[in-house]
């Protein structure tokens, strides 16, 4: 039985965006019980966090209970996990450092006709991290924010993540899952909030006795997380990474391409939530059958198989296209959060393609060493929007800061030519503010050099 909607694009270049494959939601309805959460925290602080993890997440915490994880917990949980998941995370972080250490932006000063002008890169304040909790609890996501943040130099890393953890006897513990402290711990996070979704958005954008306000919060997490990012943003209350929705892939594959290989790659992301779009685009149609003969072999064996059927059902989609081309121009309107490319000559295909969040070349190169650690951040934009943003990455956390530095031979140079534009836009005063620092009359004309 086939499981991808087909999208039959040969013999059209028309712009495809419109039809691609993209997750139905009620954004309505969620940015109610956004807004709801948004204004309970900005209005009551802790006591509204303690009233919507009870209803969401059923823990009822007492007052006298803390929503900051305390130290003992935080180094319990590196003693809790094995050794081999510990010796994971830290070449993770390893890893990380090493490329996001190369993606730091560096500052810059020159002269241009006596005028000395250039960039400095100020690590932001104080970082808001989110990690999701549910279906899938994410330690990675903790690694991918808290490595290159500290490279950056922000001062403070404040962790929030839902108490959806469980002791060594199976039951509810109340704090967050094990592996995202301990990861919190080994990264030096200074402080892990035991609260999530858009209320701890909320707490972290506004501010609680329990959560210092941040100046930018990063992380992925489910539309509620995404939309309260987009609201505190729209308030002037942070900077984000961007919209960071349900997961998607897109994998351009030519009659190279192994089908087990692009089954298992398709199926691998969409374990992640029921609304994962997987695209395959492809000119050749025998290598759509062939995957879909691999994906009703691979799917049985599965351990969270009725969430992956639900996604491929809902949004797994193949893209038939012309040629390889075609393939490219229907990659960049889709713009994947992933893109791998399994063709005969990936890399001369993967440098045509403009936007993507991440670009995954060749065979060997699927999105799941991404997703751990090999590099690259996997904090990565989604929806479309990585035709205007890139993943998360050292200058995410760095505010660039023009300068400019004149001397009295540089204002002359440049007033004369200043004054005519300020009368364009008729603002005298923004004339009057140069004219007031020549003792003399300003100059009337000026050179160009």
């Amino acid at each position: 039985m086939s499981r991808l909607s087909v999208l039959d694009l040969r013999g059209d270049r028309s712009d495809p965006r419109d039809r691609l494959p993209r997750p139905a939601i009620d954004l309505a309805a969620a940015r109610q019980g956004v807004d709801a959460s948004l204004r309970a925290v900005h209005e009551r602080g802790d006591a509204a966090l303690r009233e919507l993890t009870a209803r969401f997440d059923g823990l009822e915490l007492a007052e006298d209970e803390p929503l900051a994880v305390p130290d003992q917990v935080l180094d319990a949980a590196v003693e809790r996990i094995d050794d081999q998941l510990e010796a994971a995370f830290r070449r993770a972080i390893d890893d990380l450092r090493w490329f996001h250490e190369r993606a730091r932006p560096q500052p810059w000063e020159d002269v241009h006709g006596s005028a000395r002008m250039g960039v400095w890169f100020n690590a932001i304040q104080r970082v808001g991290l989110y990690a999701p909790g549910g279906k899938a609890p994410l330690p990675s996501s903790v690694l991918m924010a808290a490595v290159p943040a500290r490279i950056a130099g922000v001062e403070e890393l404040v962790l929030c993540t839902p108490p959806t953890g469980v002791g060594p006897d199976g039951q509810r513990n109340g704090w967050p899952d094990v592996s995202i402290l301990a990861a919190a711990r080994l990264c030096g996070v200074d402080r892990v909030v035991r609260v999530g979704g858009a209320q701890a958005i909320a707490a972290l954008g506004y501010g609680t006795d329990s959560v210092p306000r941040c100046d930018k919060v990063v992380g992925p997490g489910n539309l509620y997380v995404s939309l309260a990012k987009q609201q505190l943003v729209a308030e002037g209350r942070i900077g984000s990474d961007g919209y960071a929705g349900p997961t998607e892939v897109a994998i351009i594959a030519d009659g190279t391409a192994n089908p087990r290989v692009v089954a298992s790659d398709l199926i691998g992301q969409c374990e992640h939530d029921e609304l994962v779009v997987a695209l395959l685009i492809t000119p050749d149609a025998d290598l759509v059958h062939r995957v879909e003969q691999a994906l009703e072999e691979e799917l049985p064996a599965t351990r969270h198989r009725e969430r992956i059927q639900t996604a491929l059902d809902g949004q797994g989609t193949v893209a038939l296209v012309d040629d390889i081309d075609h393939a490219v121009q229907v990659a960049d309107a889709f713009a994947a959060e992933h893109l791998e490319v399994q063709t005969a000559e990936p890399r001369k295909v993967a440098e045509r393609v403009r936007y993507a969040g991440t670009t995954f070349i060749g065979t060997p190169t699927p999105v799941t060493l991404g997703d751990y650690g090999a590099g690259p951040n996997h904090t990565l934009p989604t929806s479309g929007t990585a035709r205007f943003a890139g993943g998360l990455t050292t200058s995410s956390f760095l505010v660039p800061v023009n300068y400019l530095e004149c001397d009295d031979a540089a204002l002359r140079r440049l007033a004369p030519h200043i004054r005519p534009l300020t009368e364009a836009e008729n603002l005298p005063a923004h004339w009057r503010a140069i004219e007031t620092r020549f003792s003399d009359a300003p100059p009337e004309g000026g050179d160009d050099a």
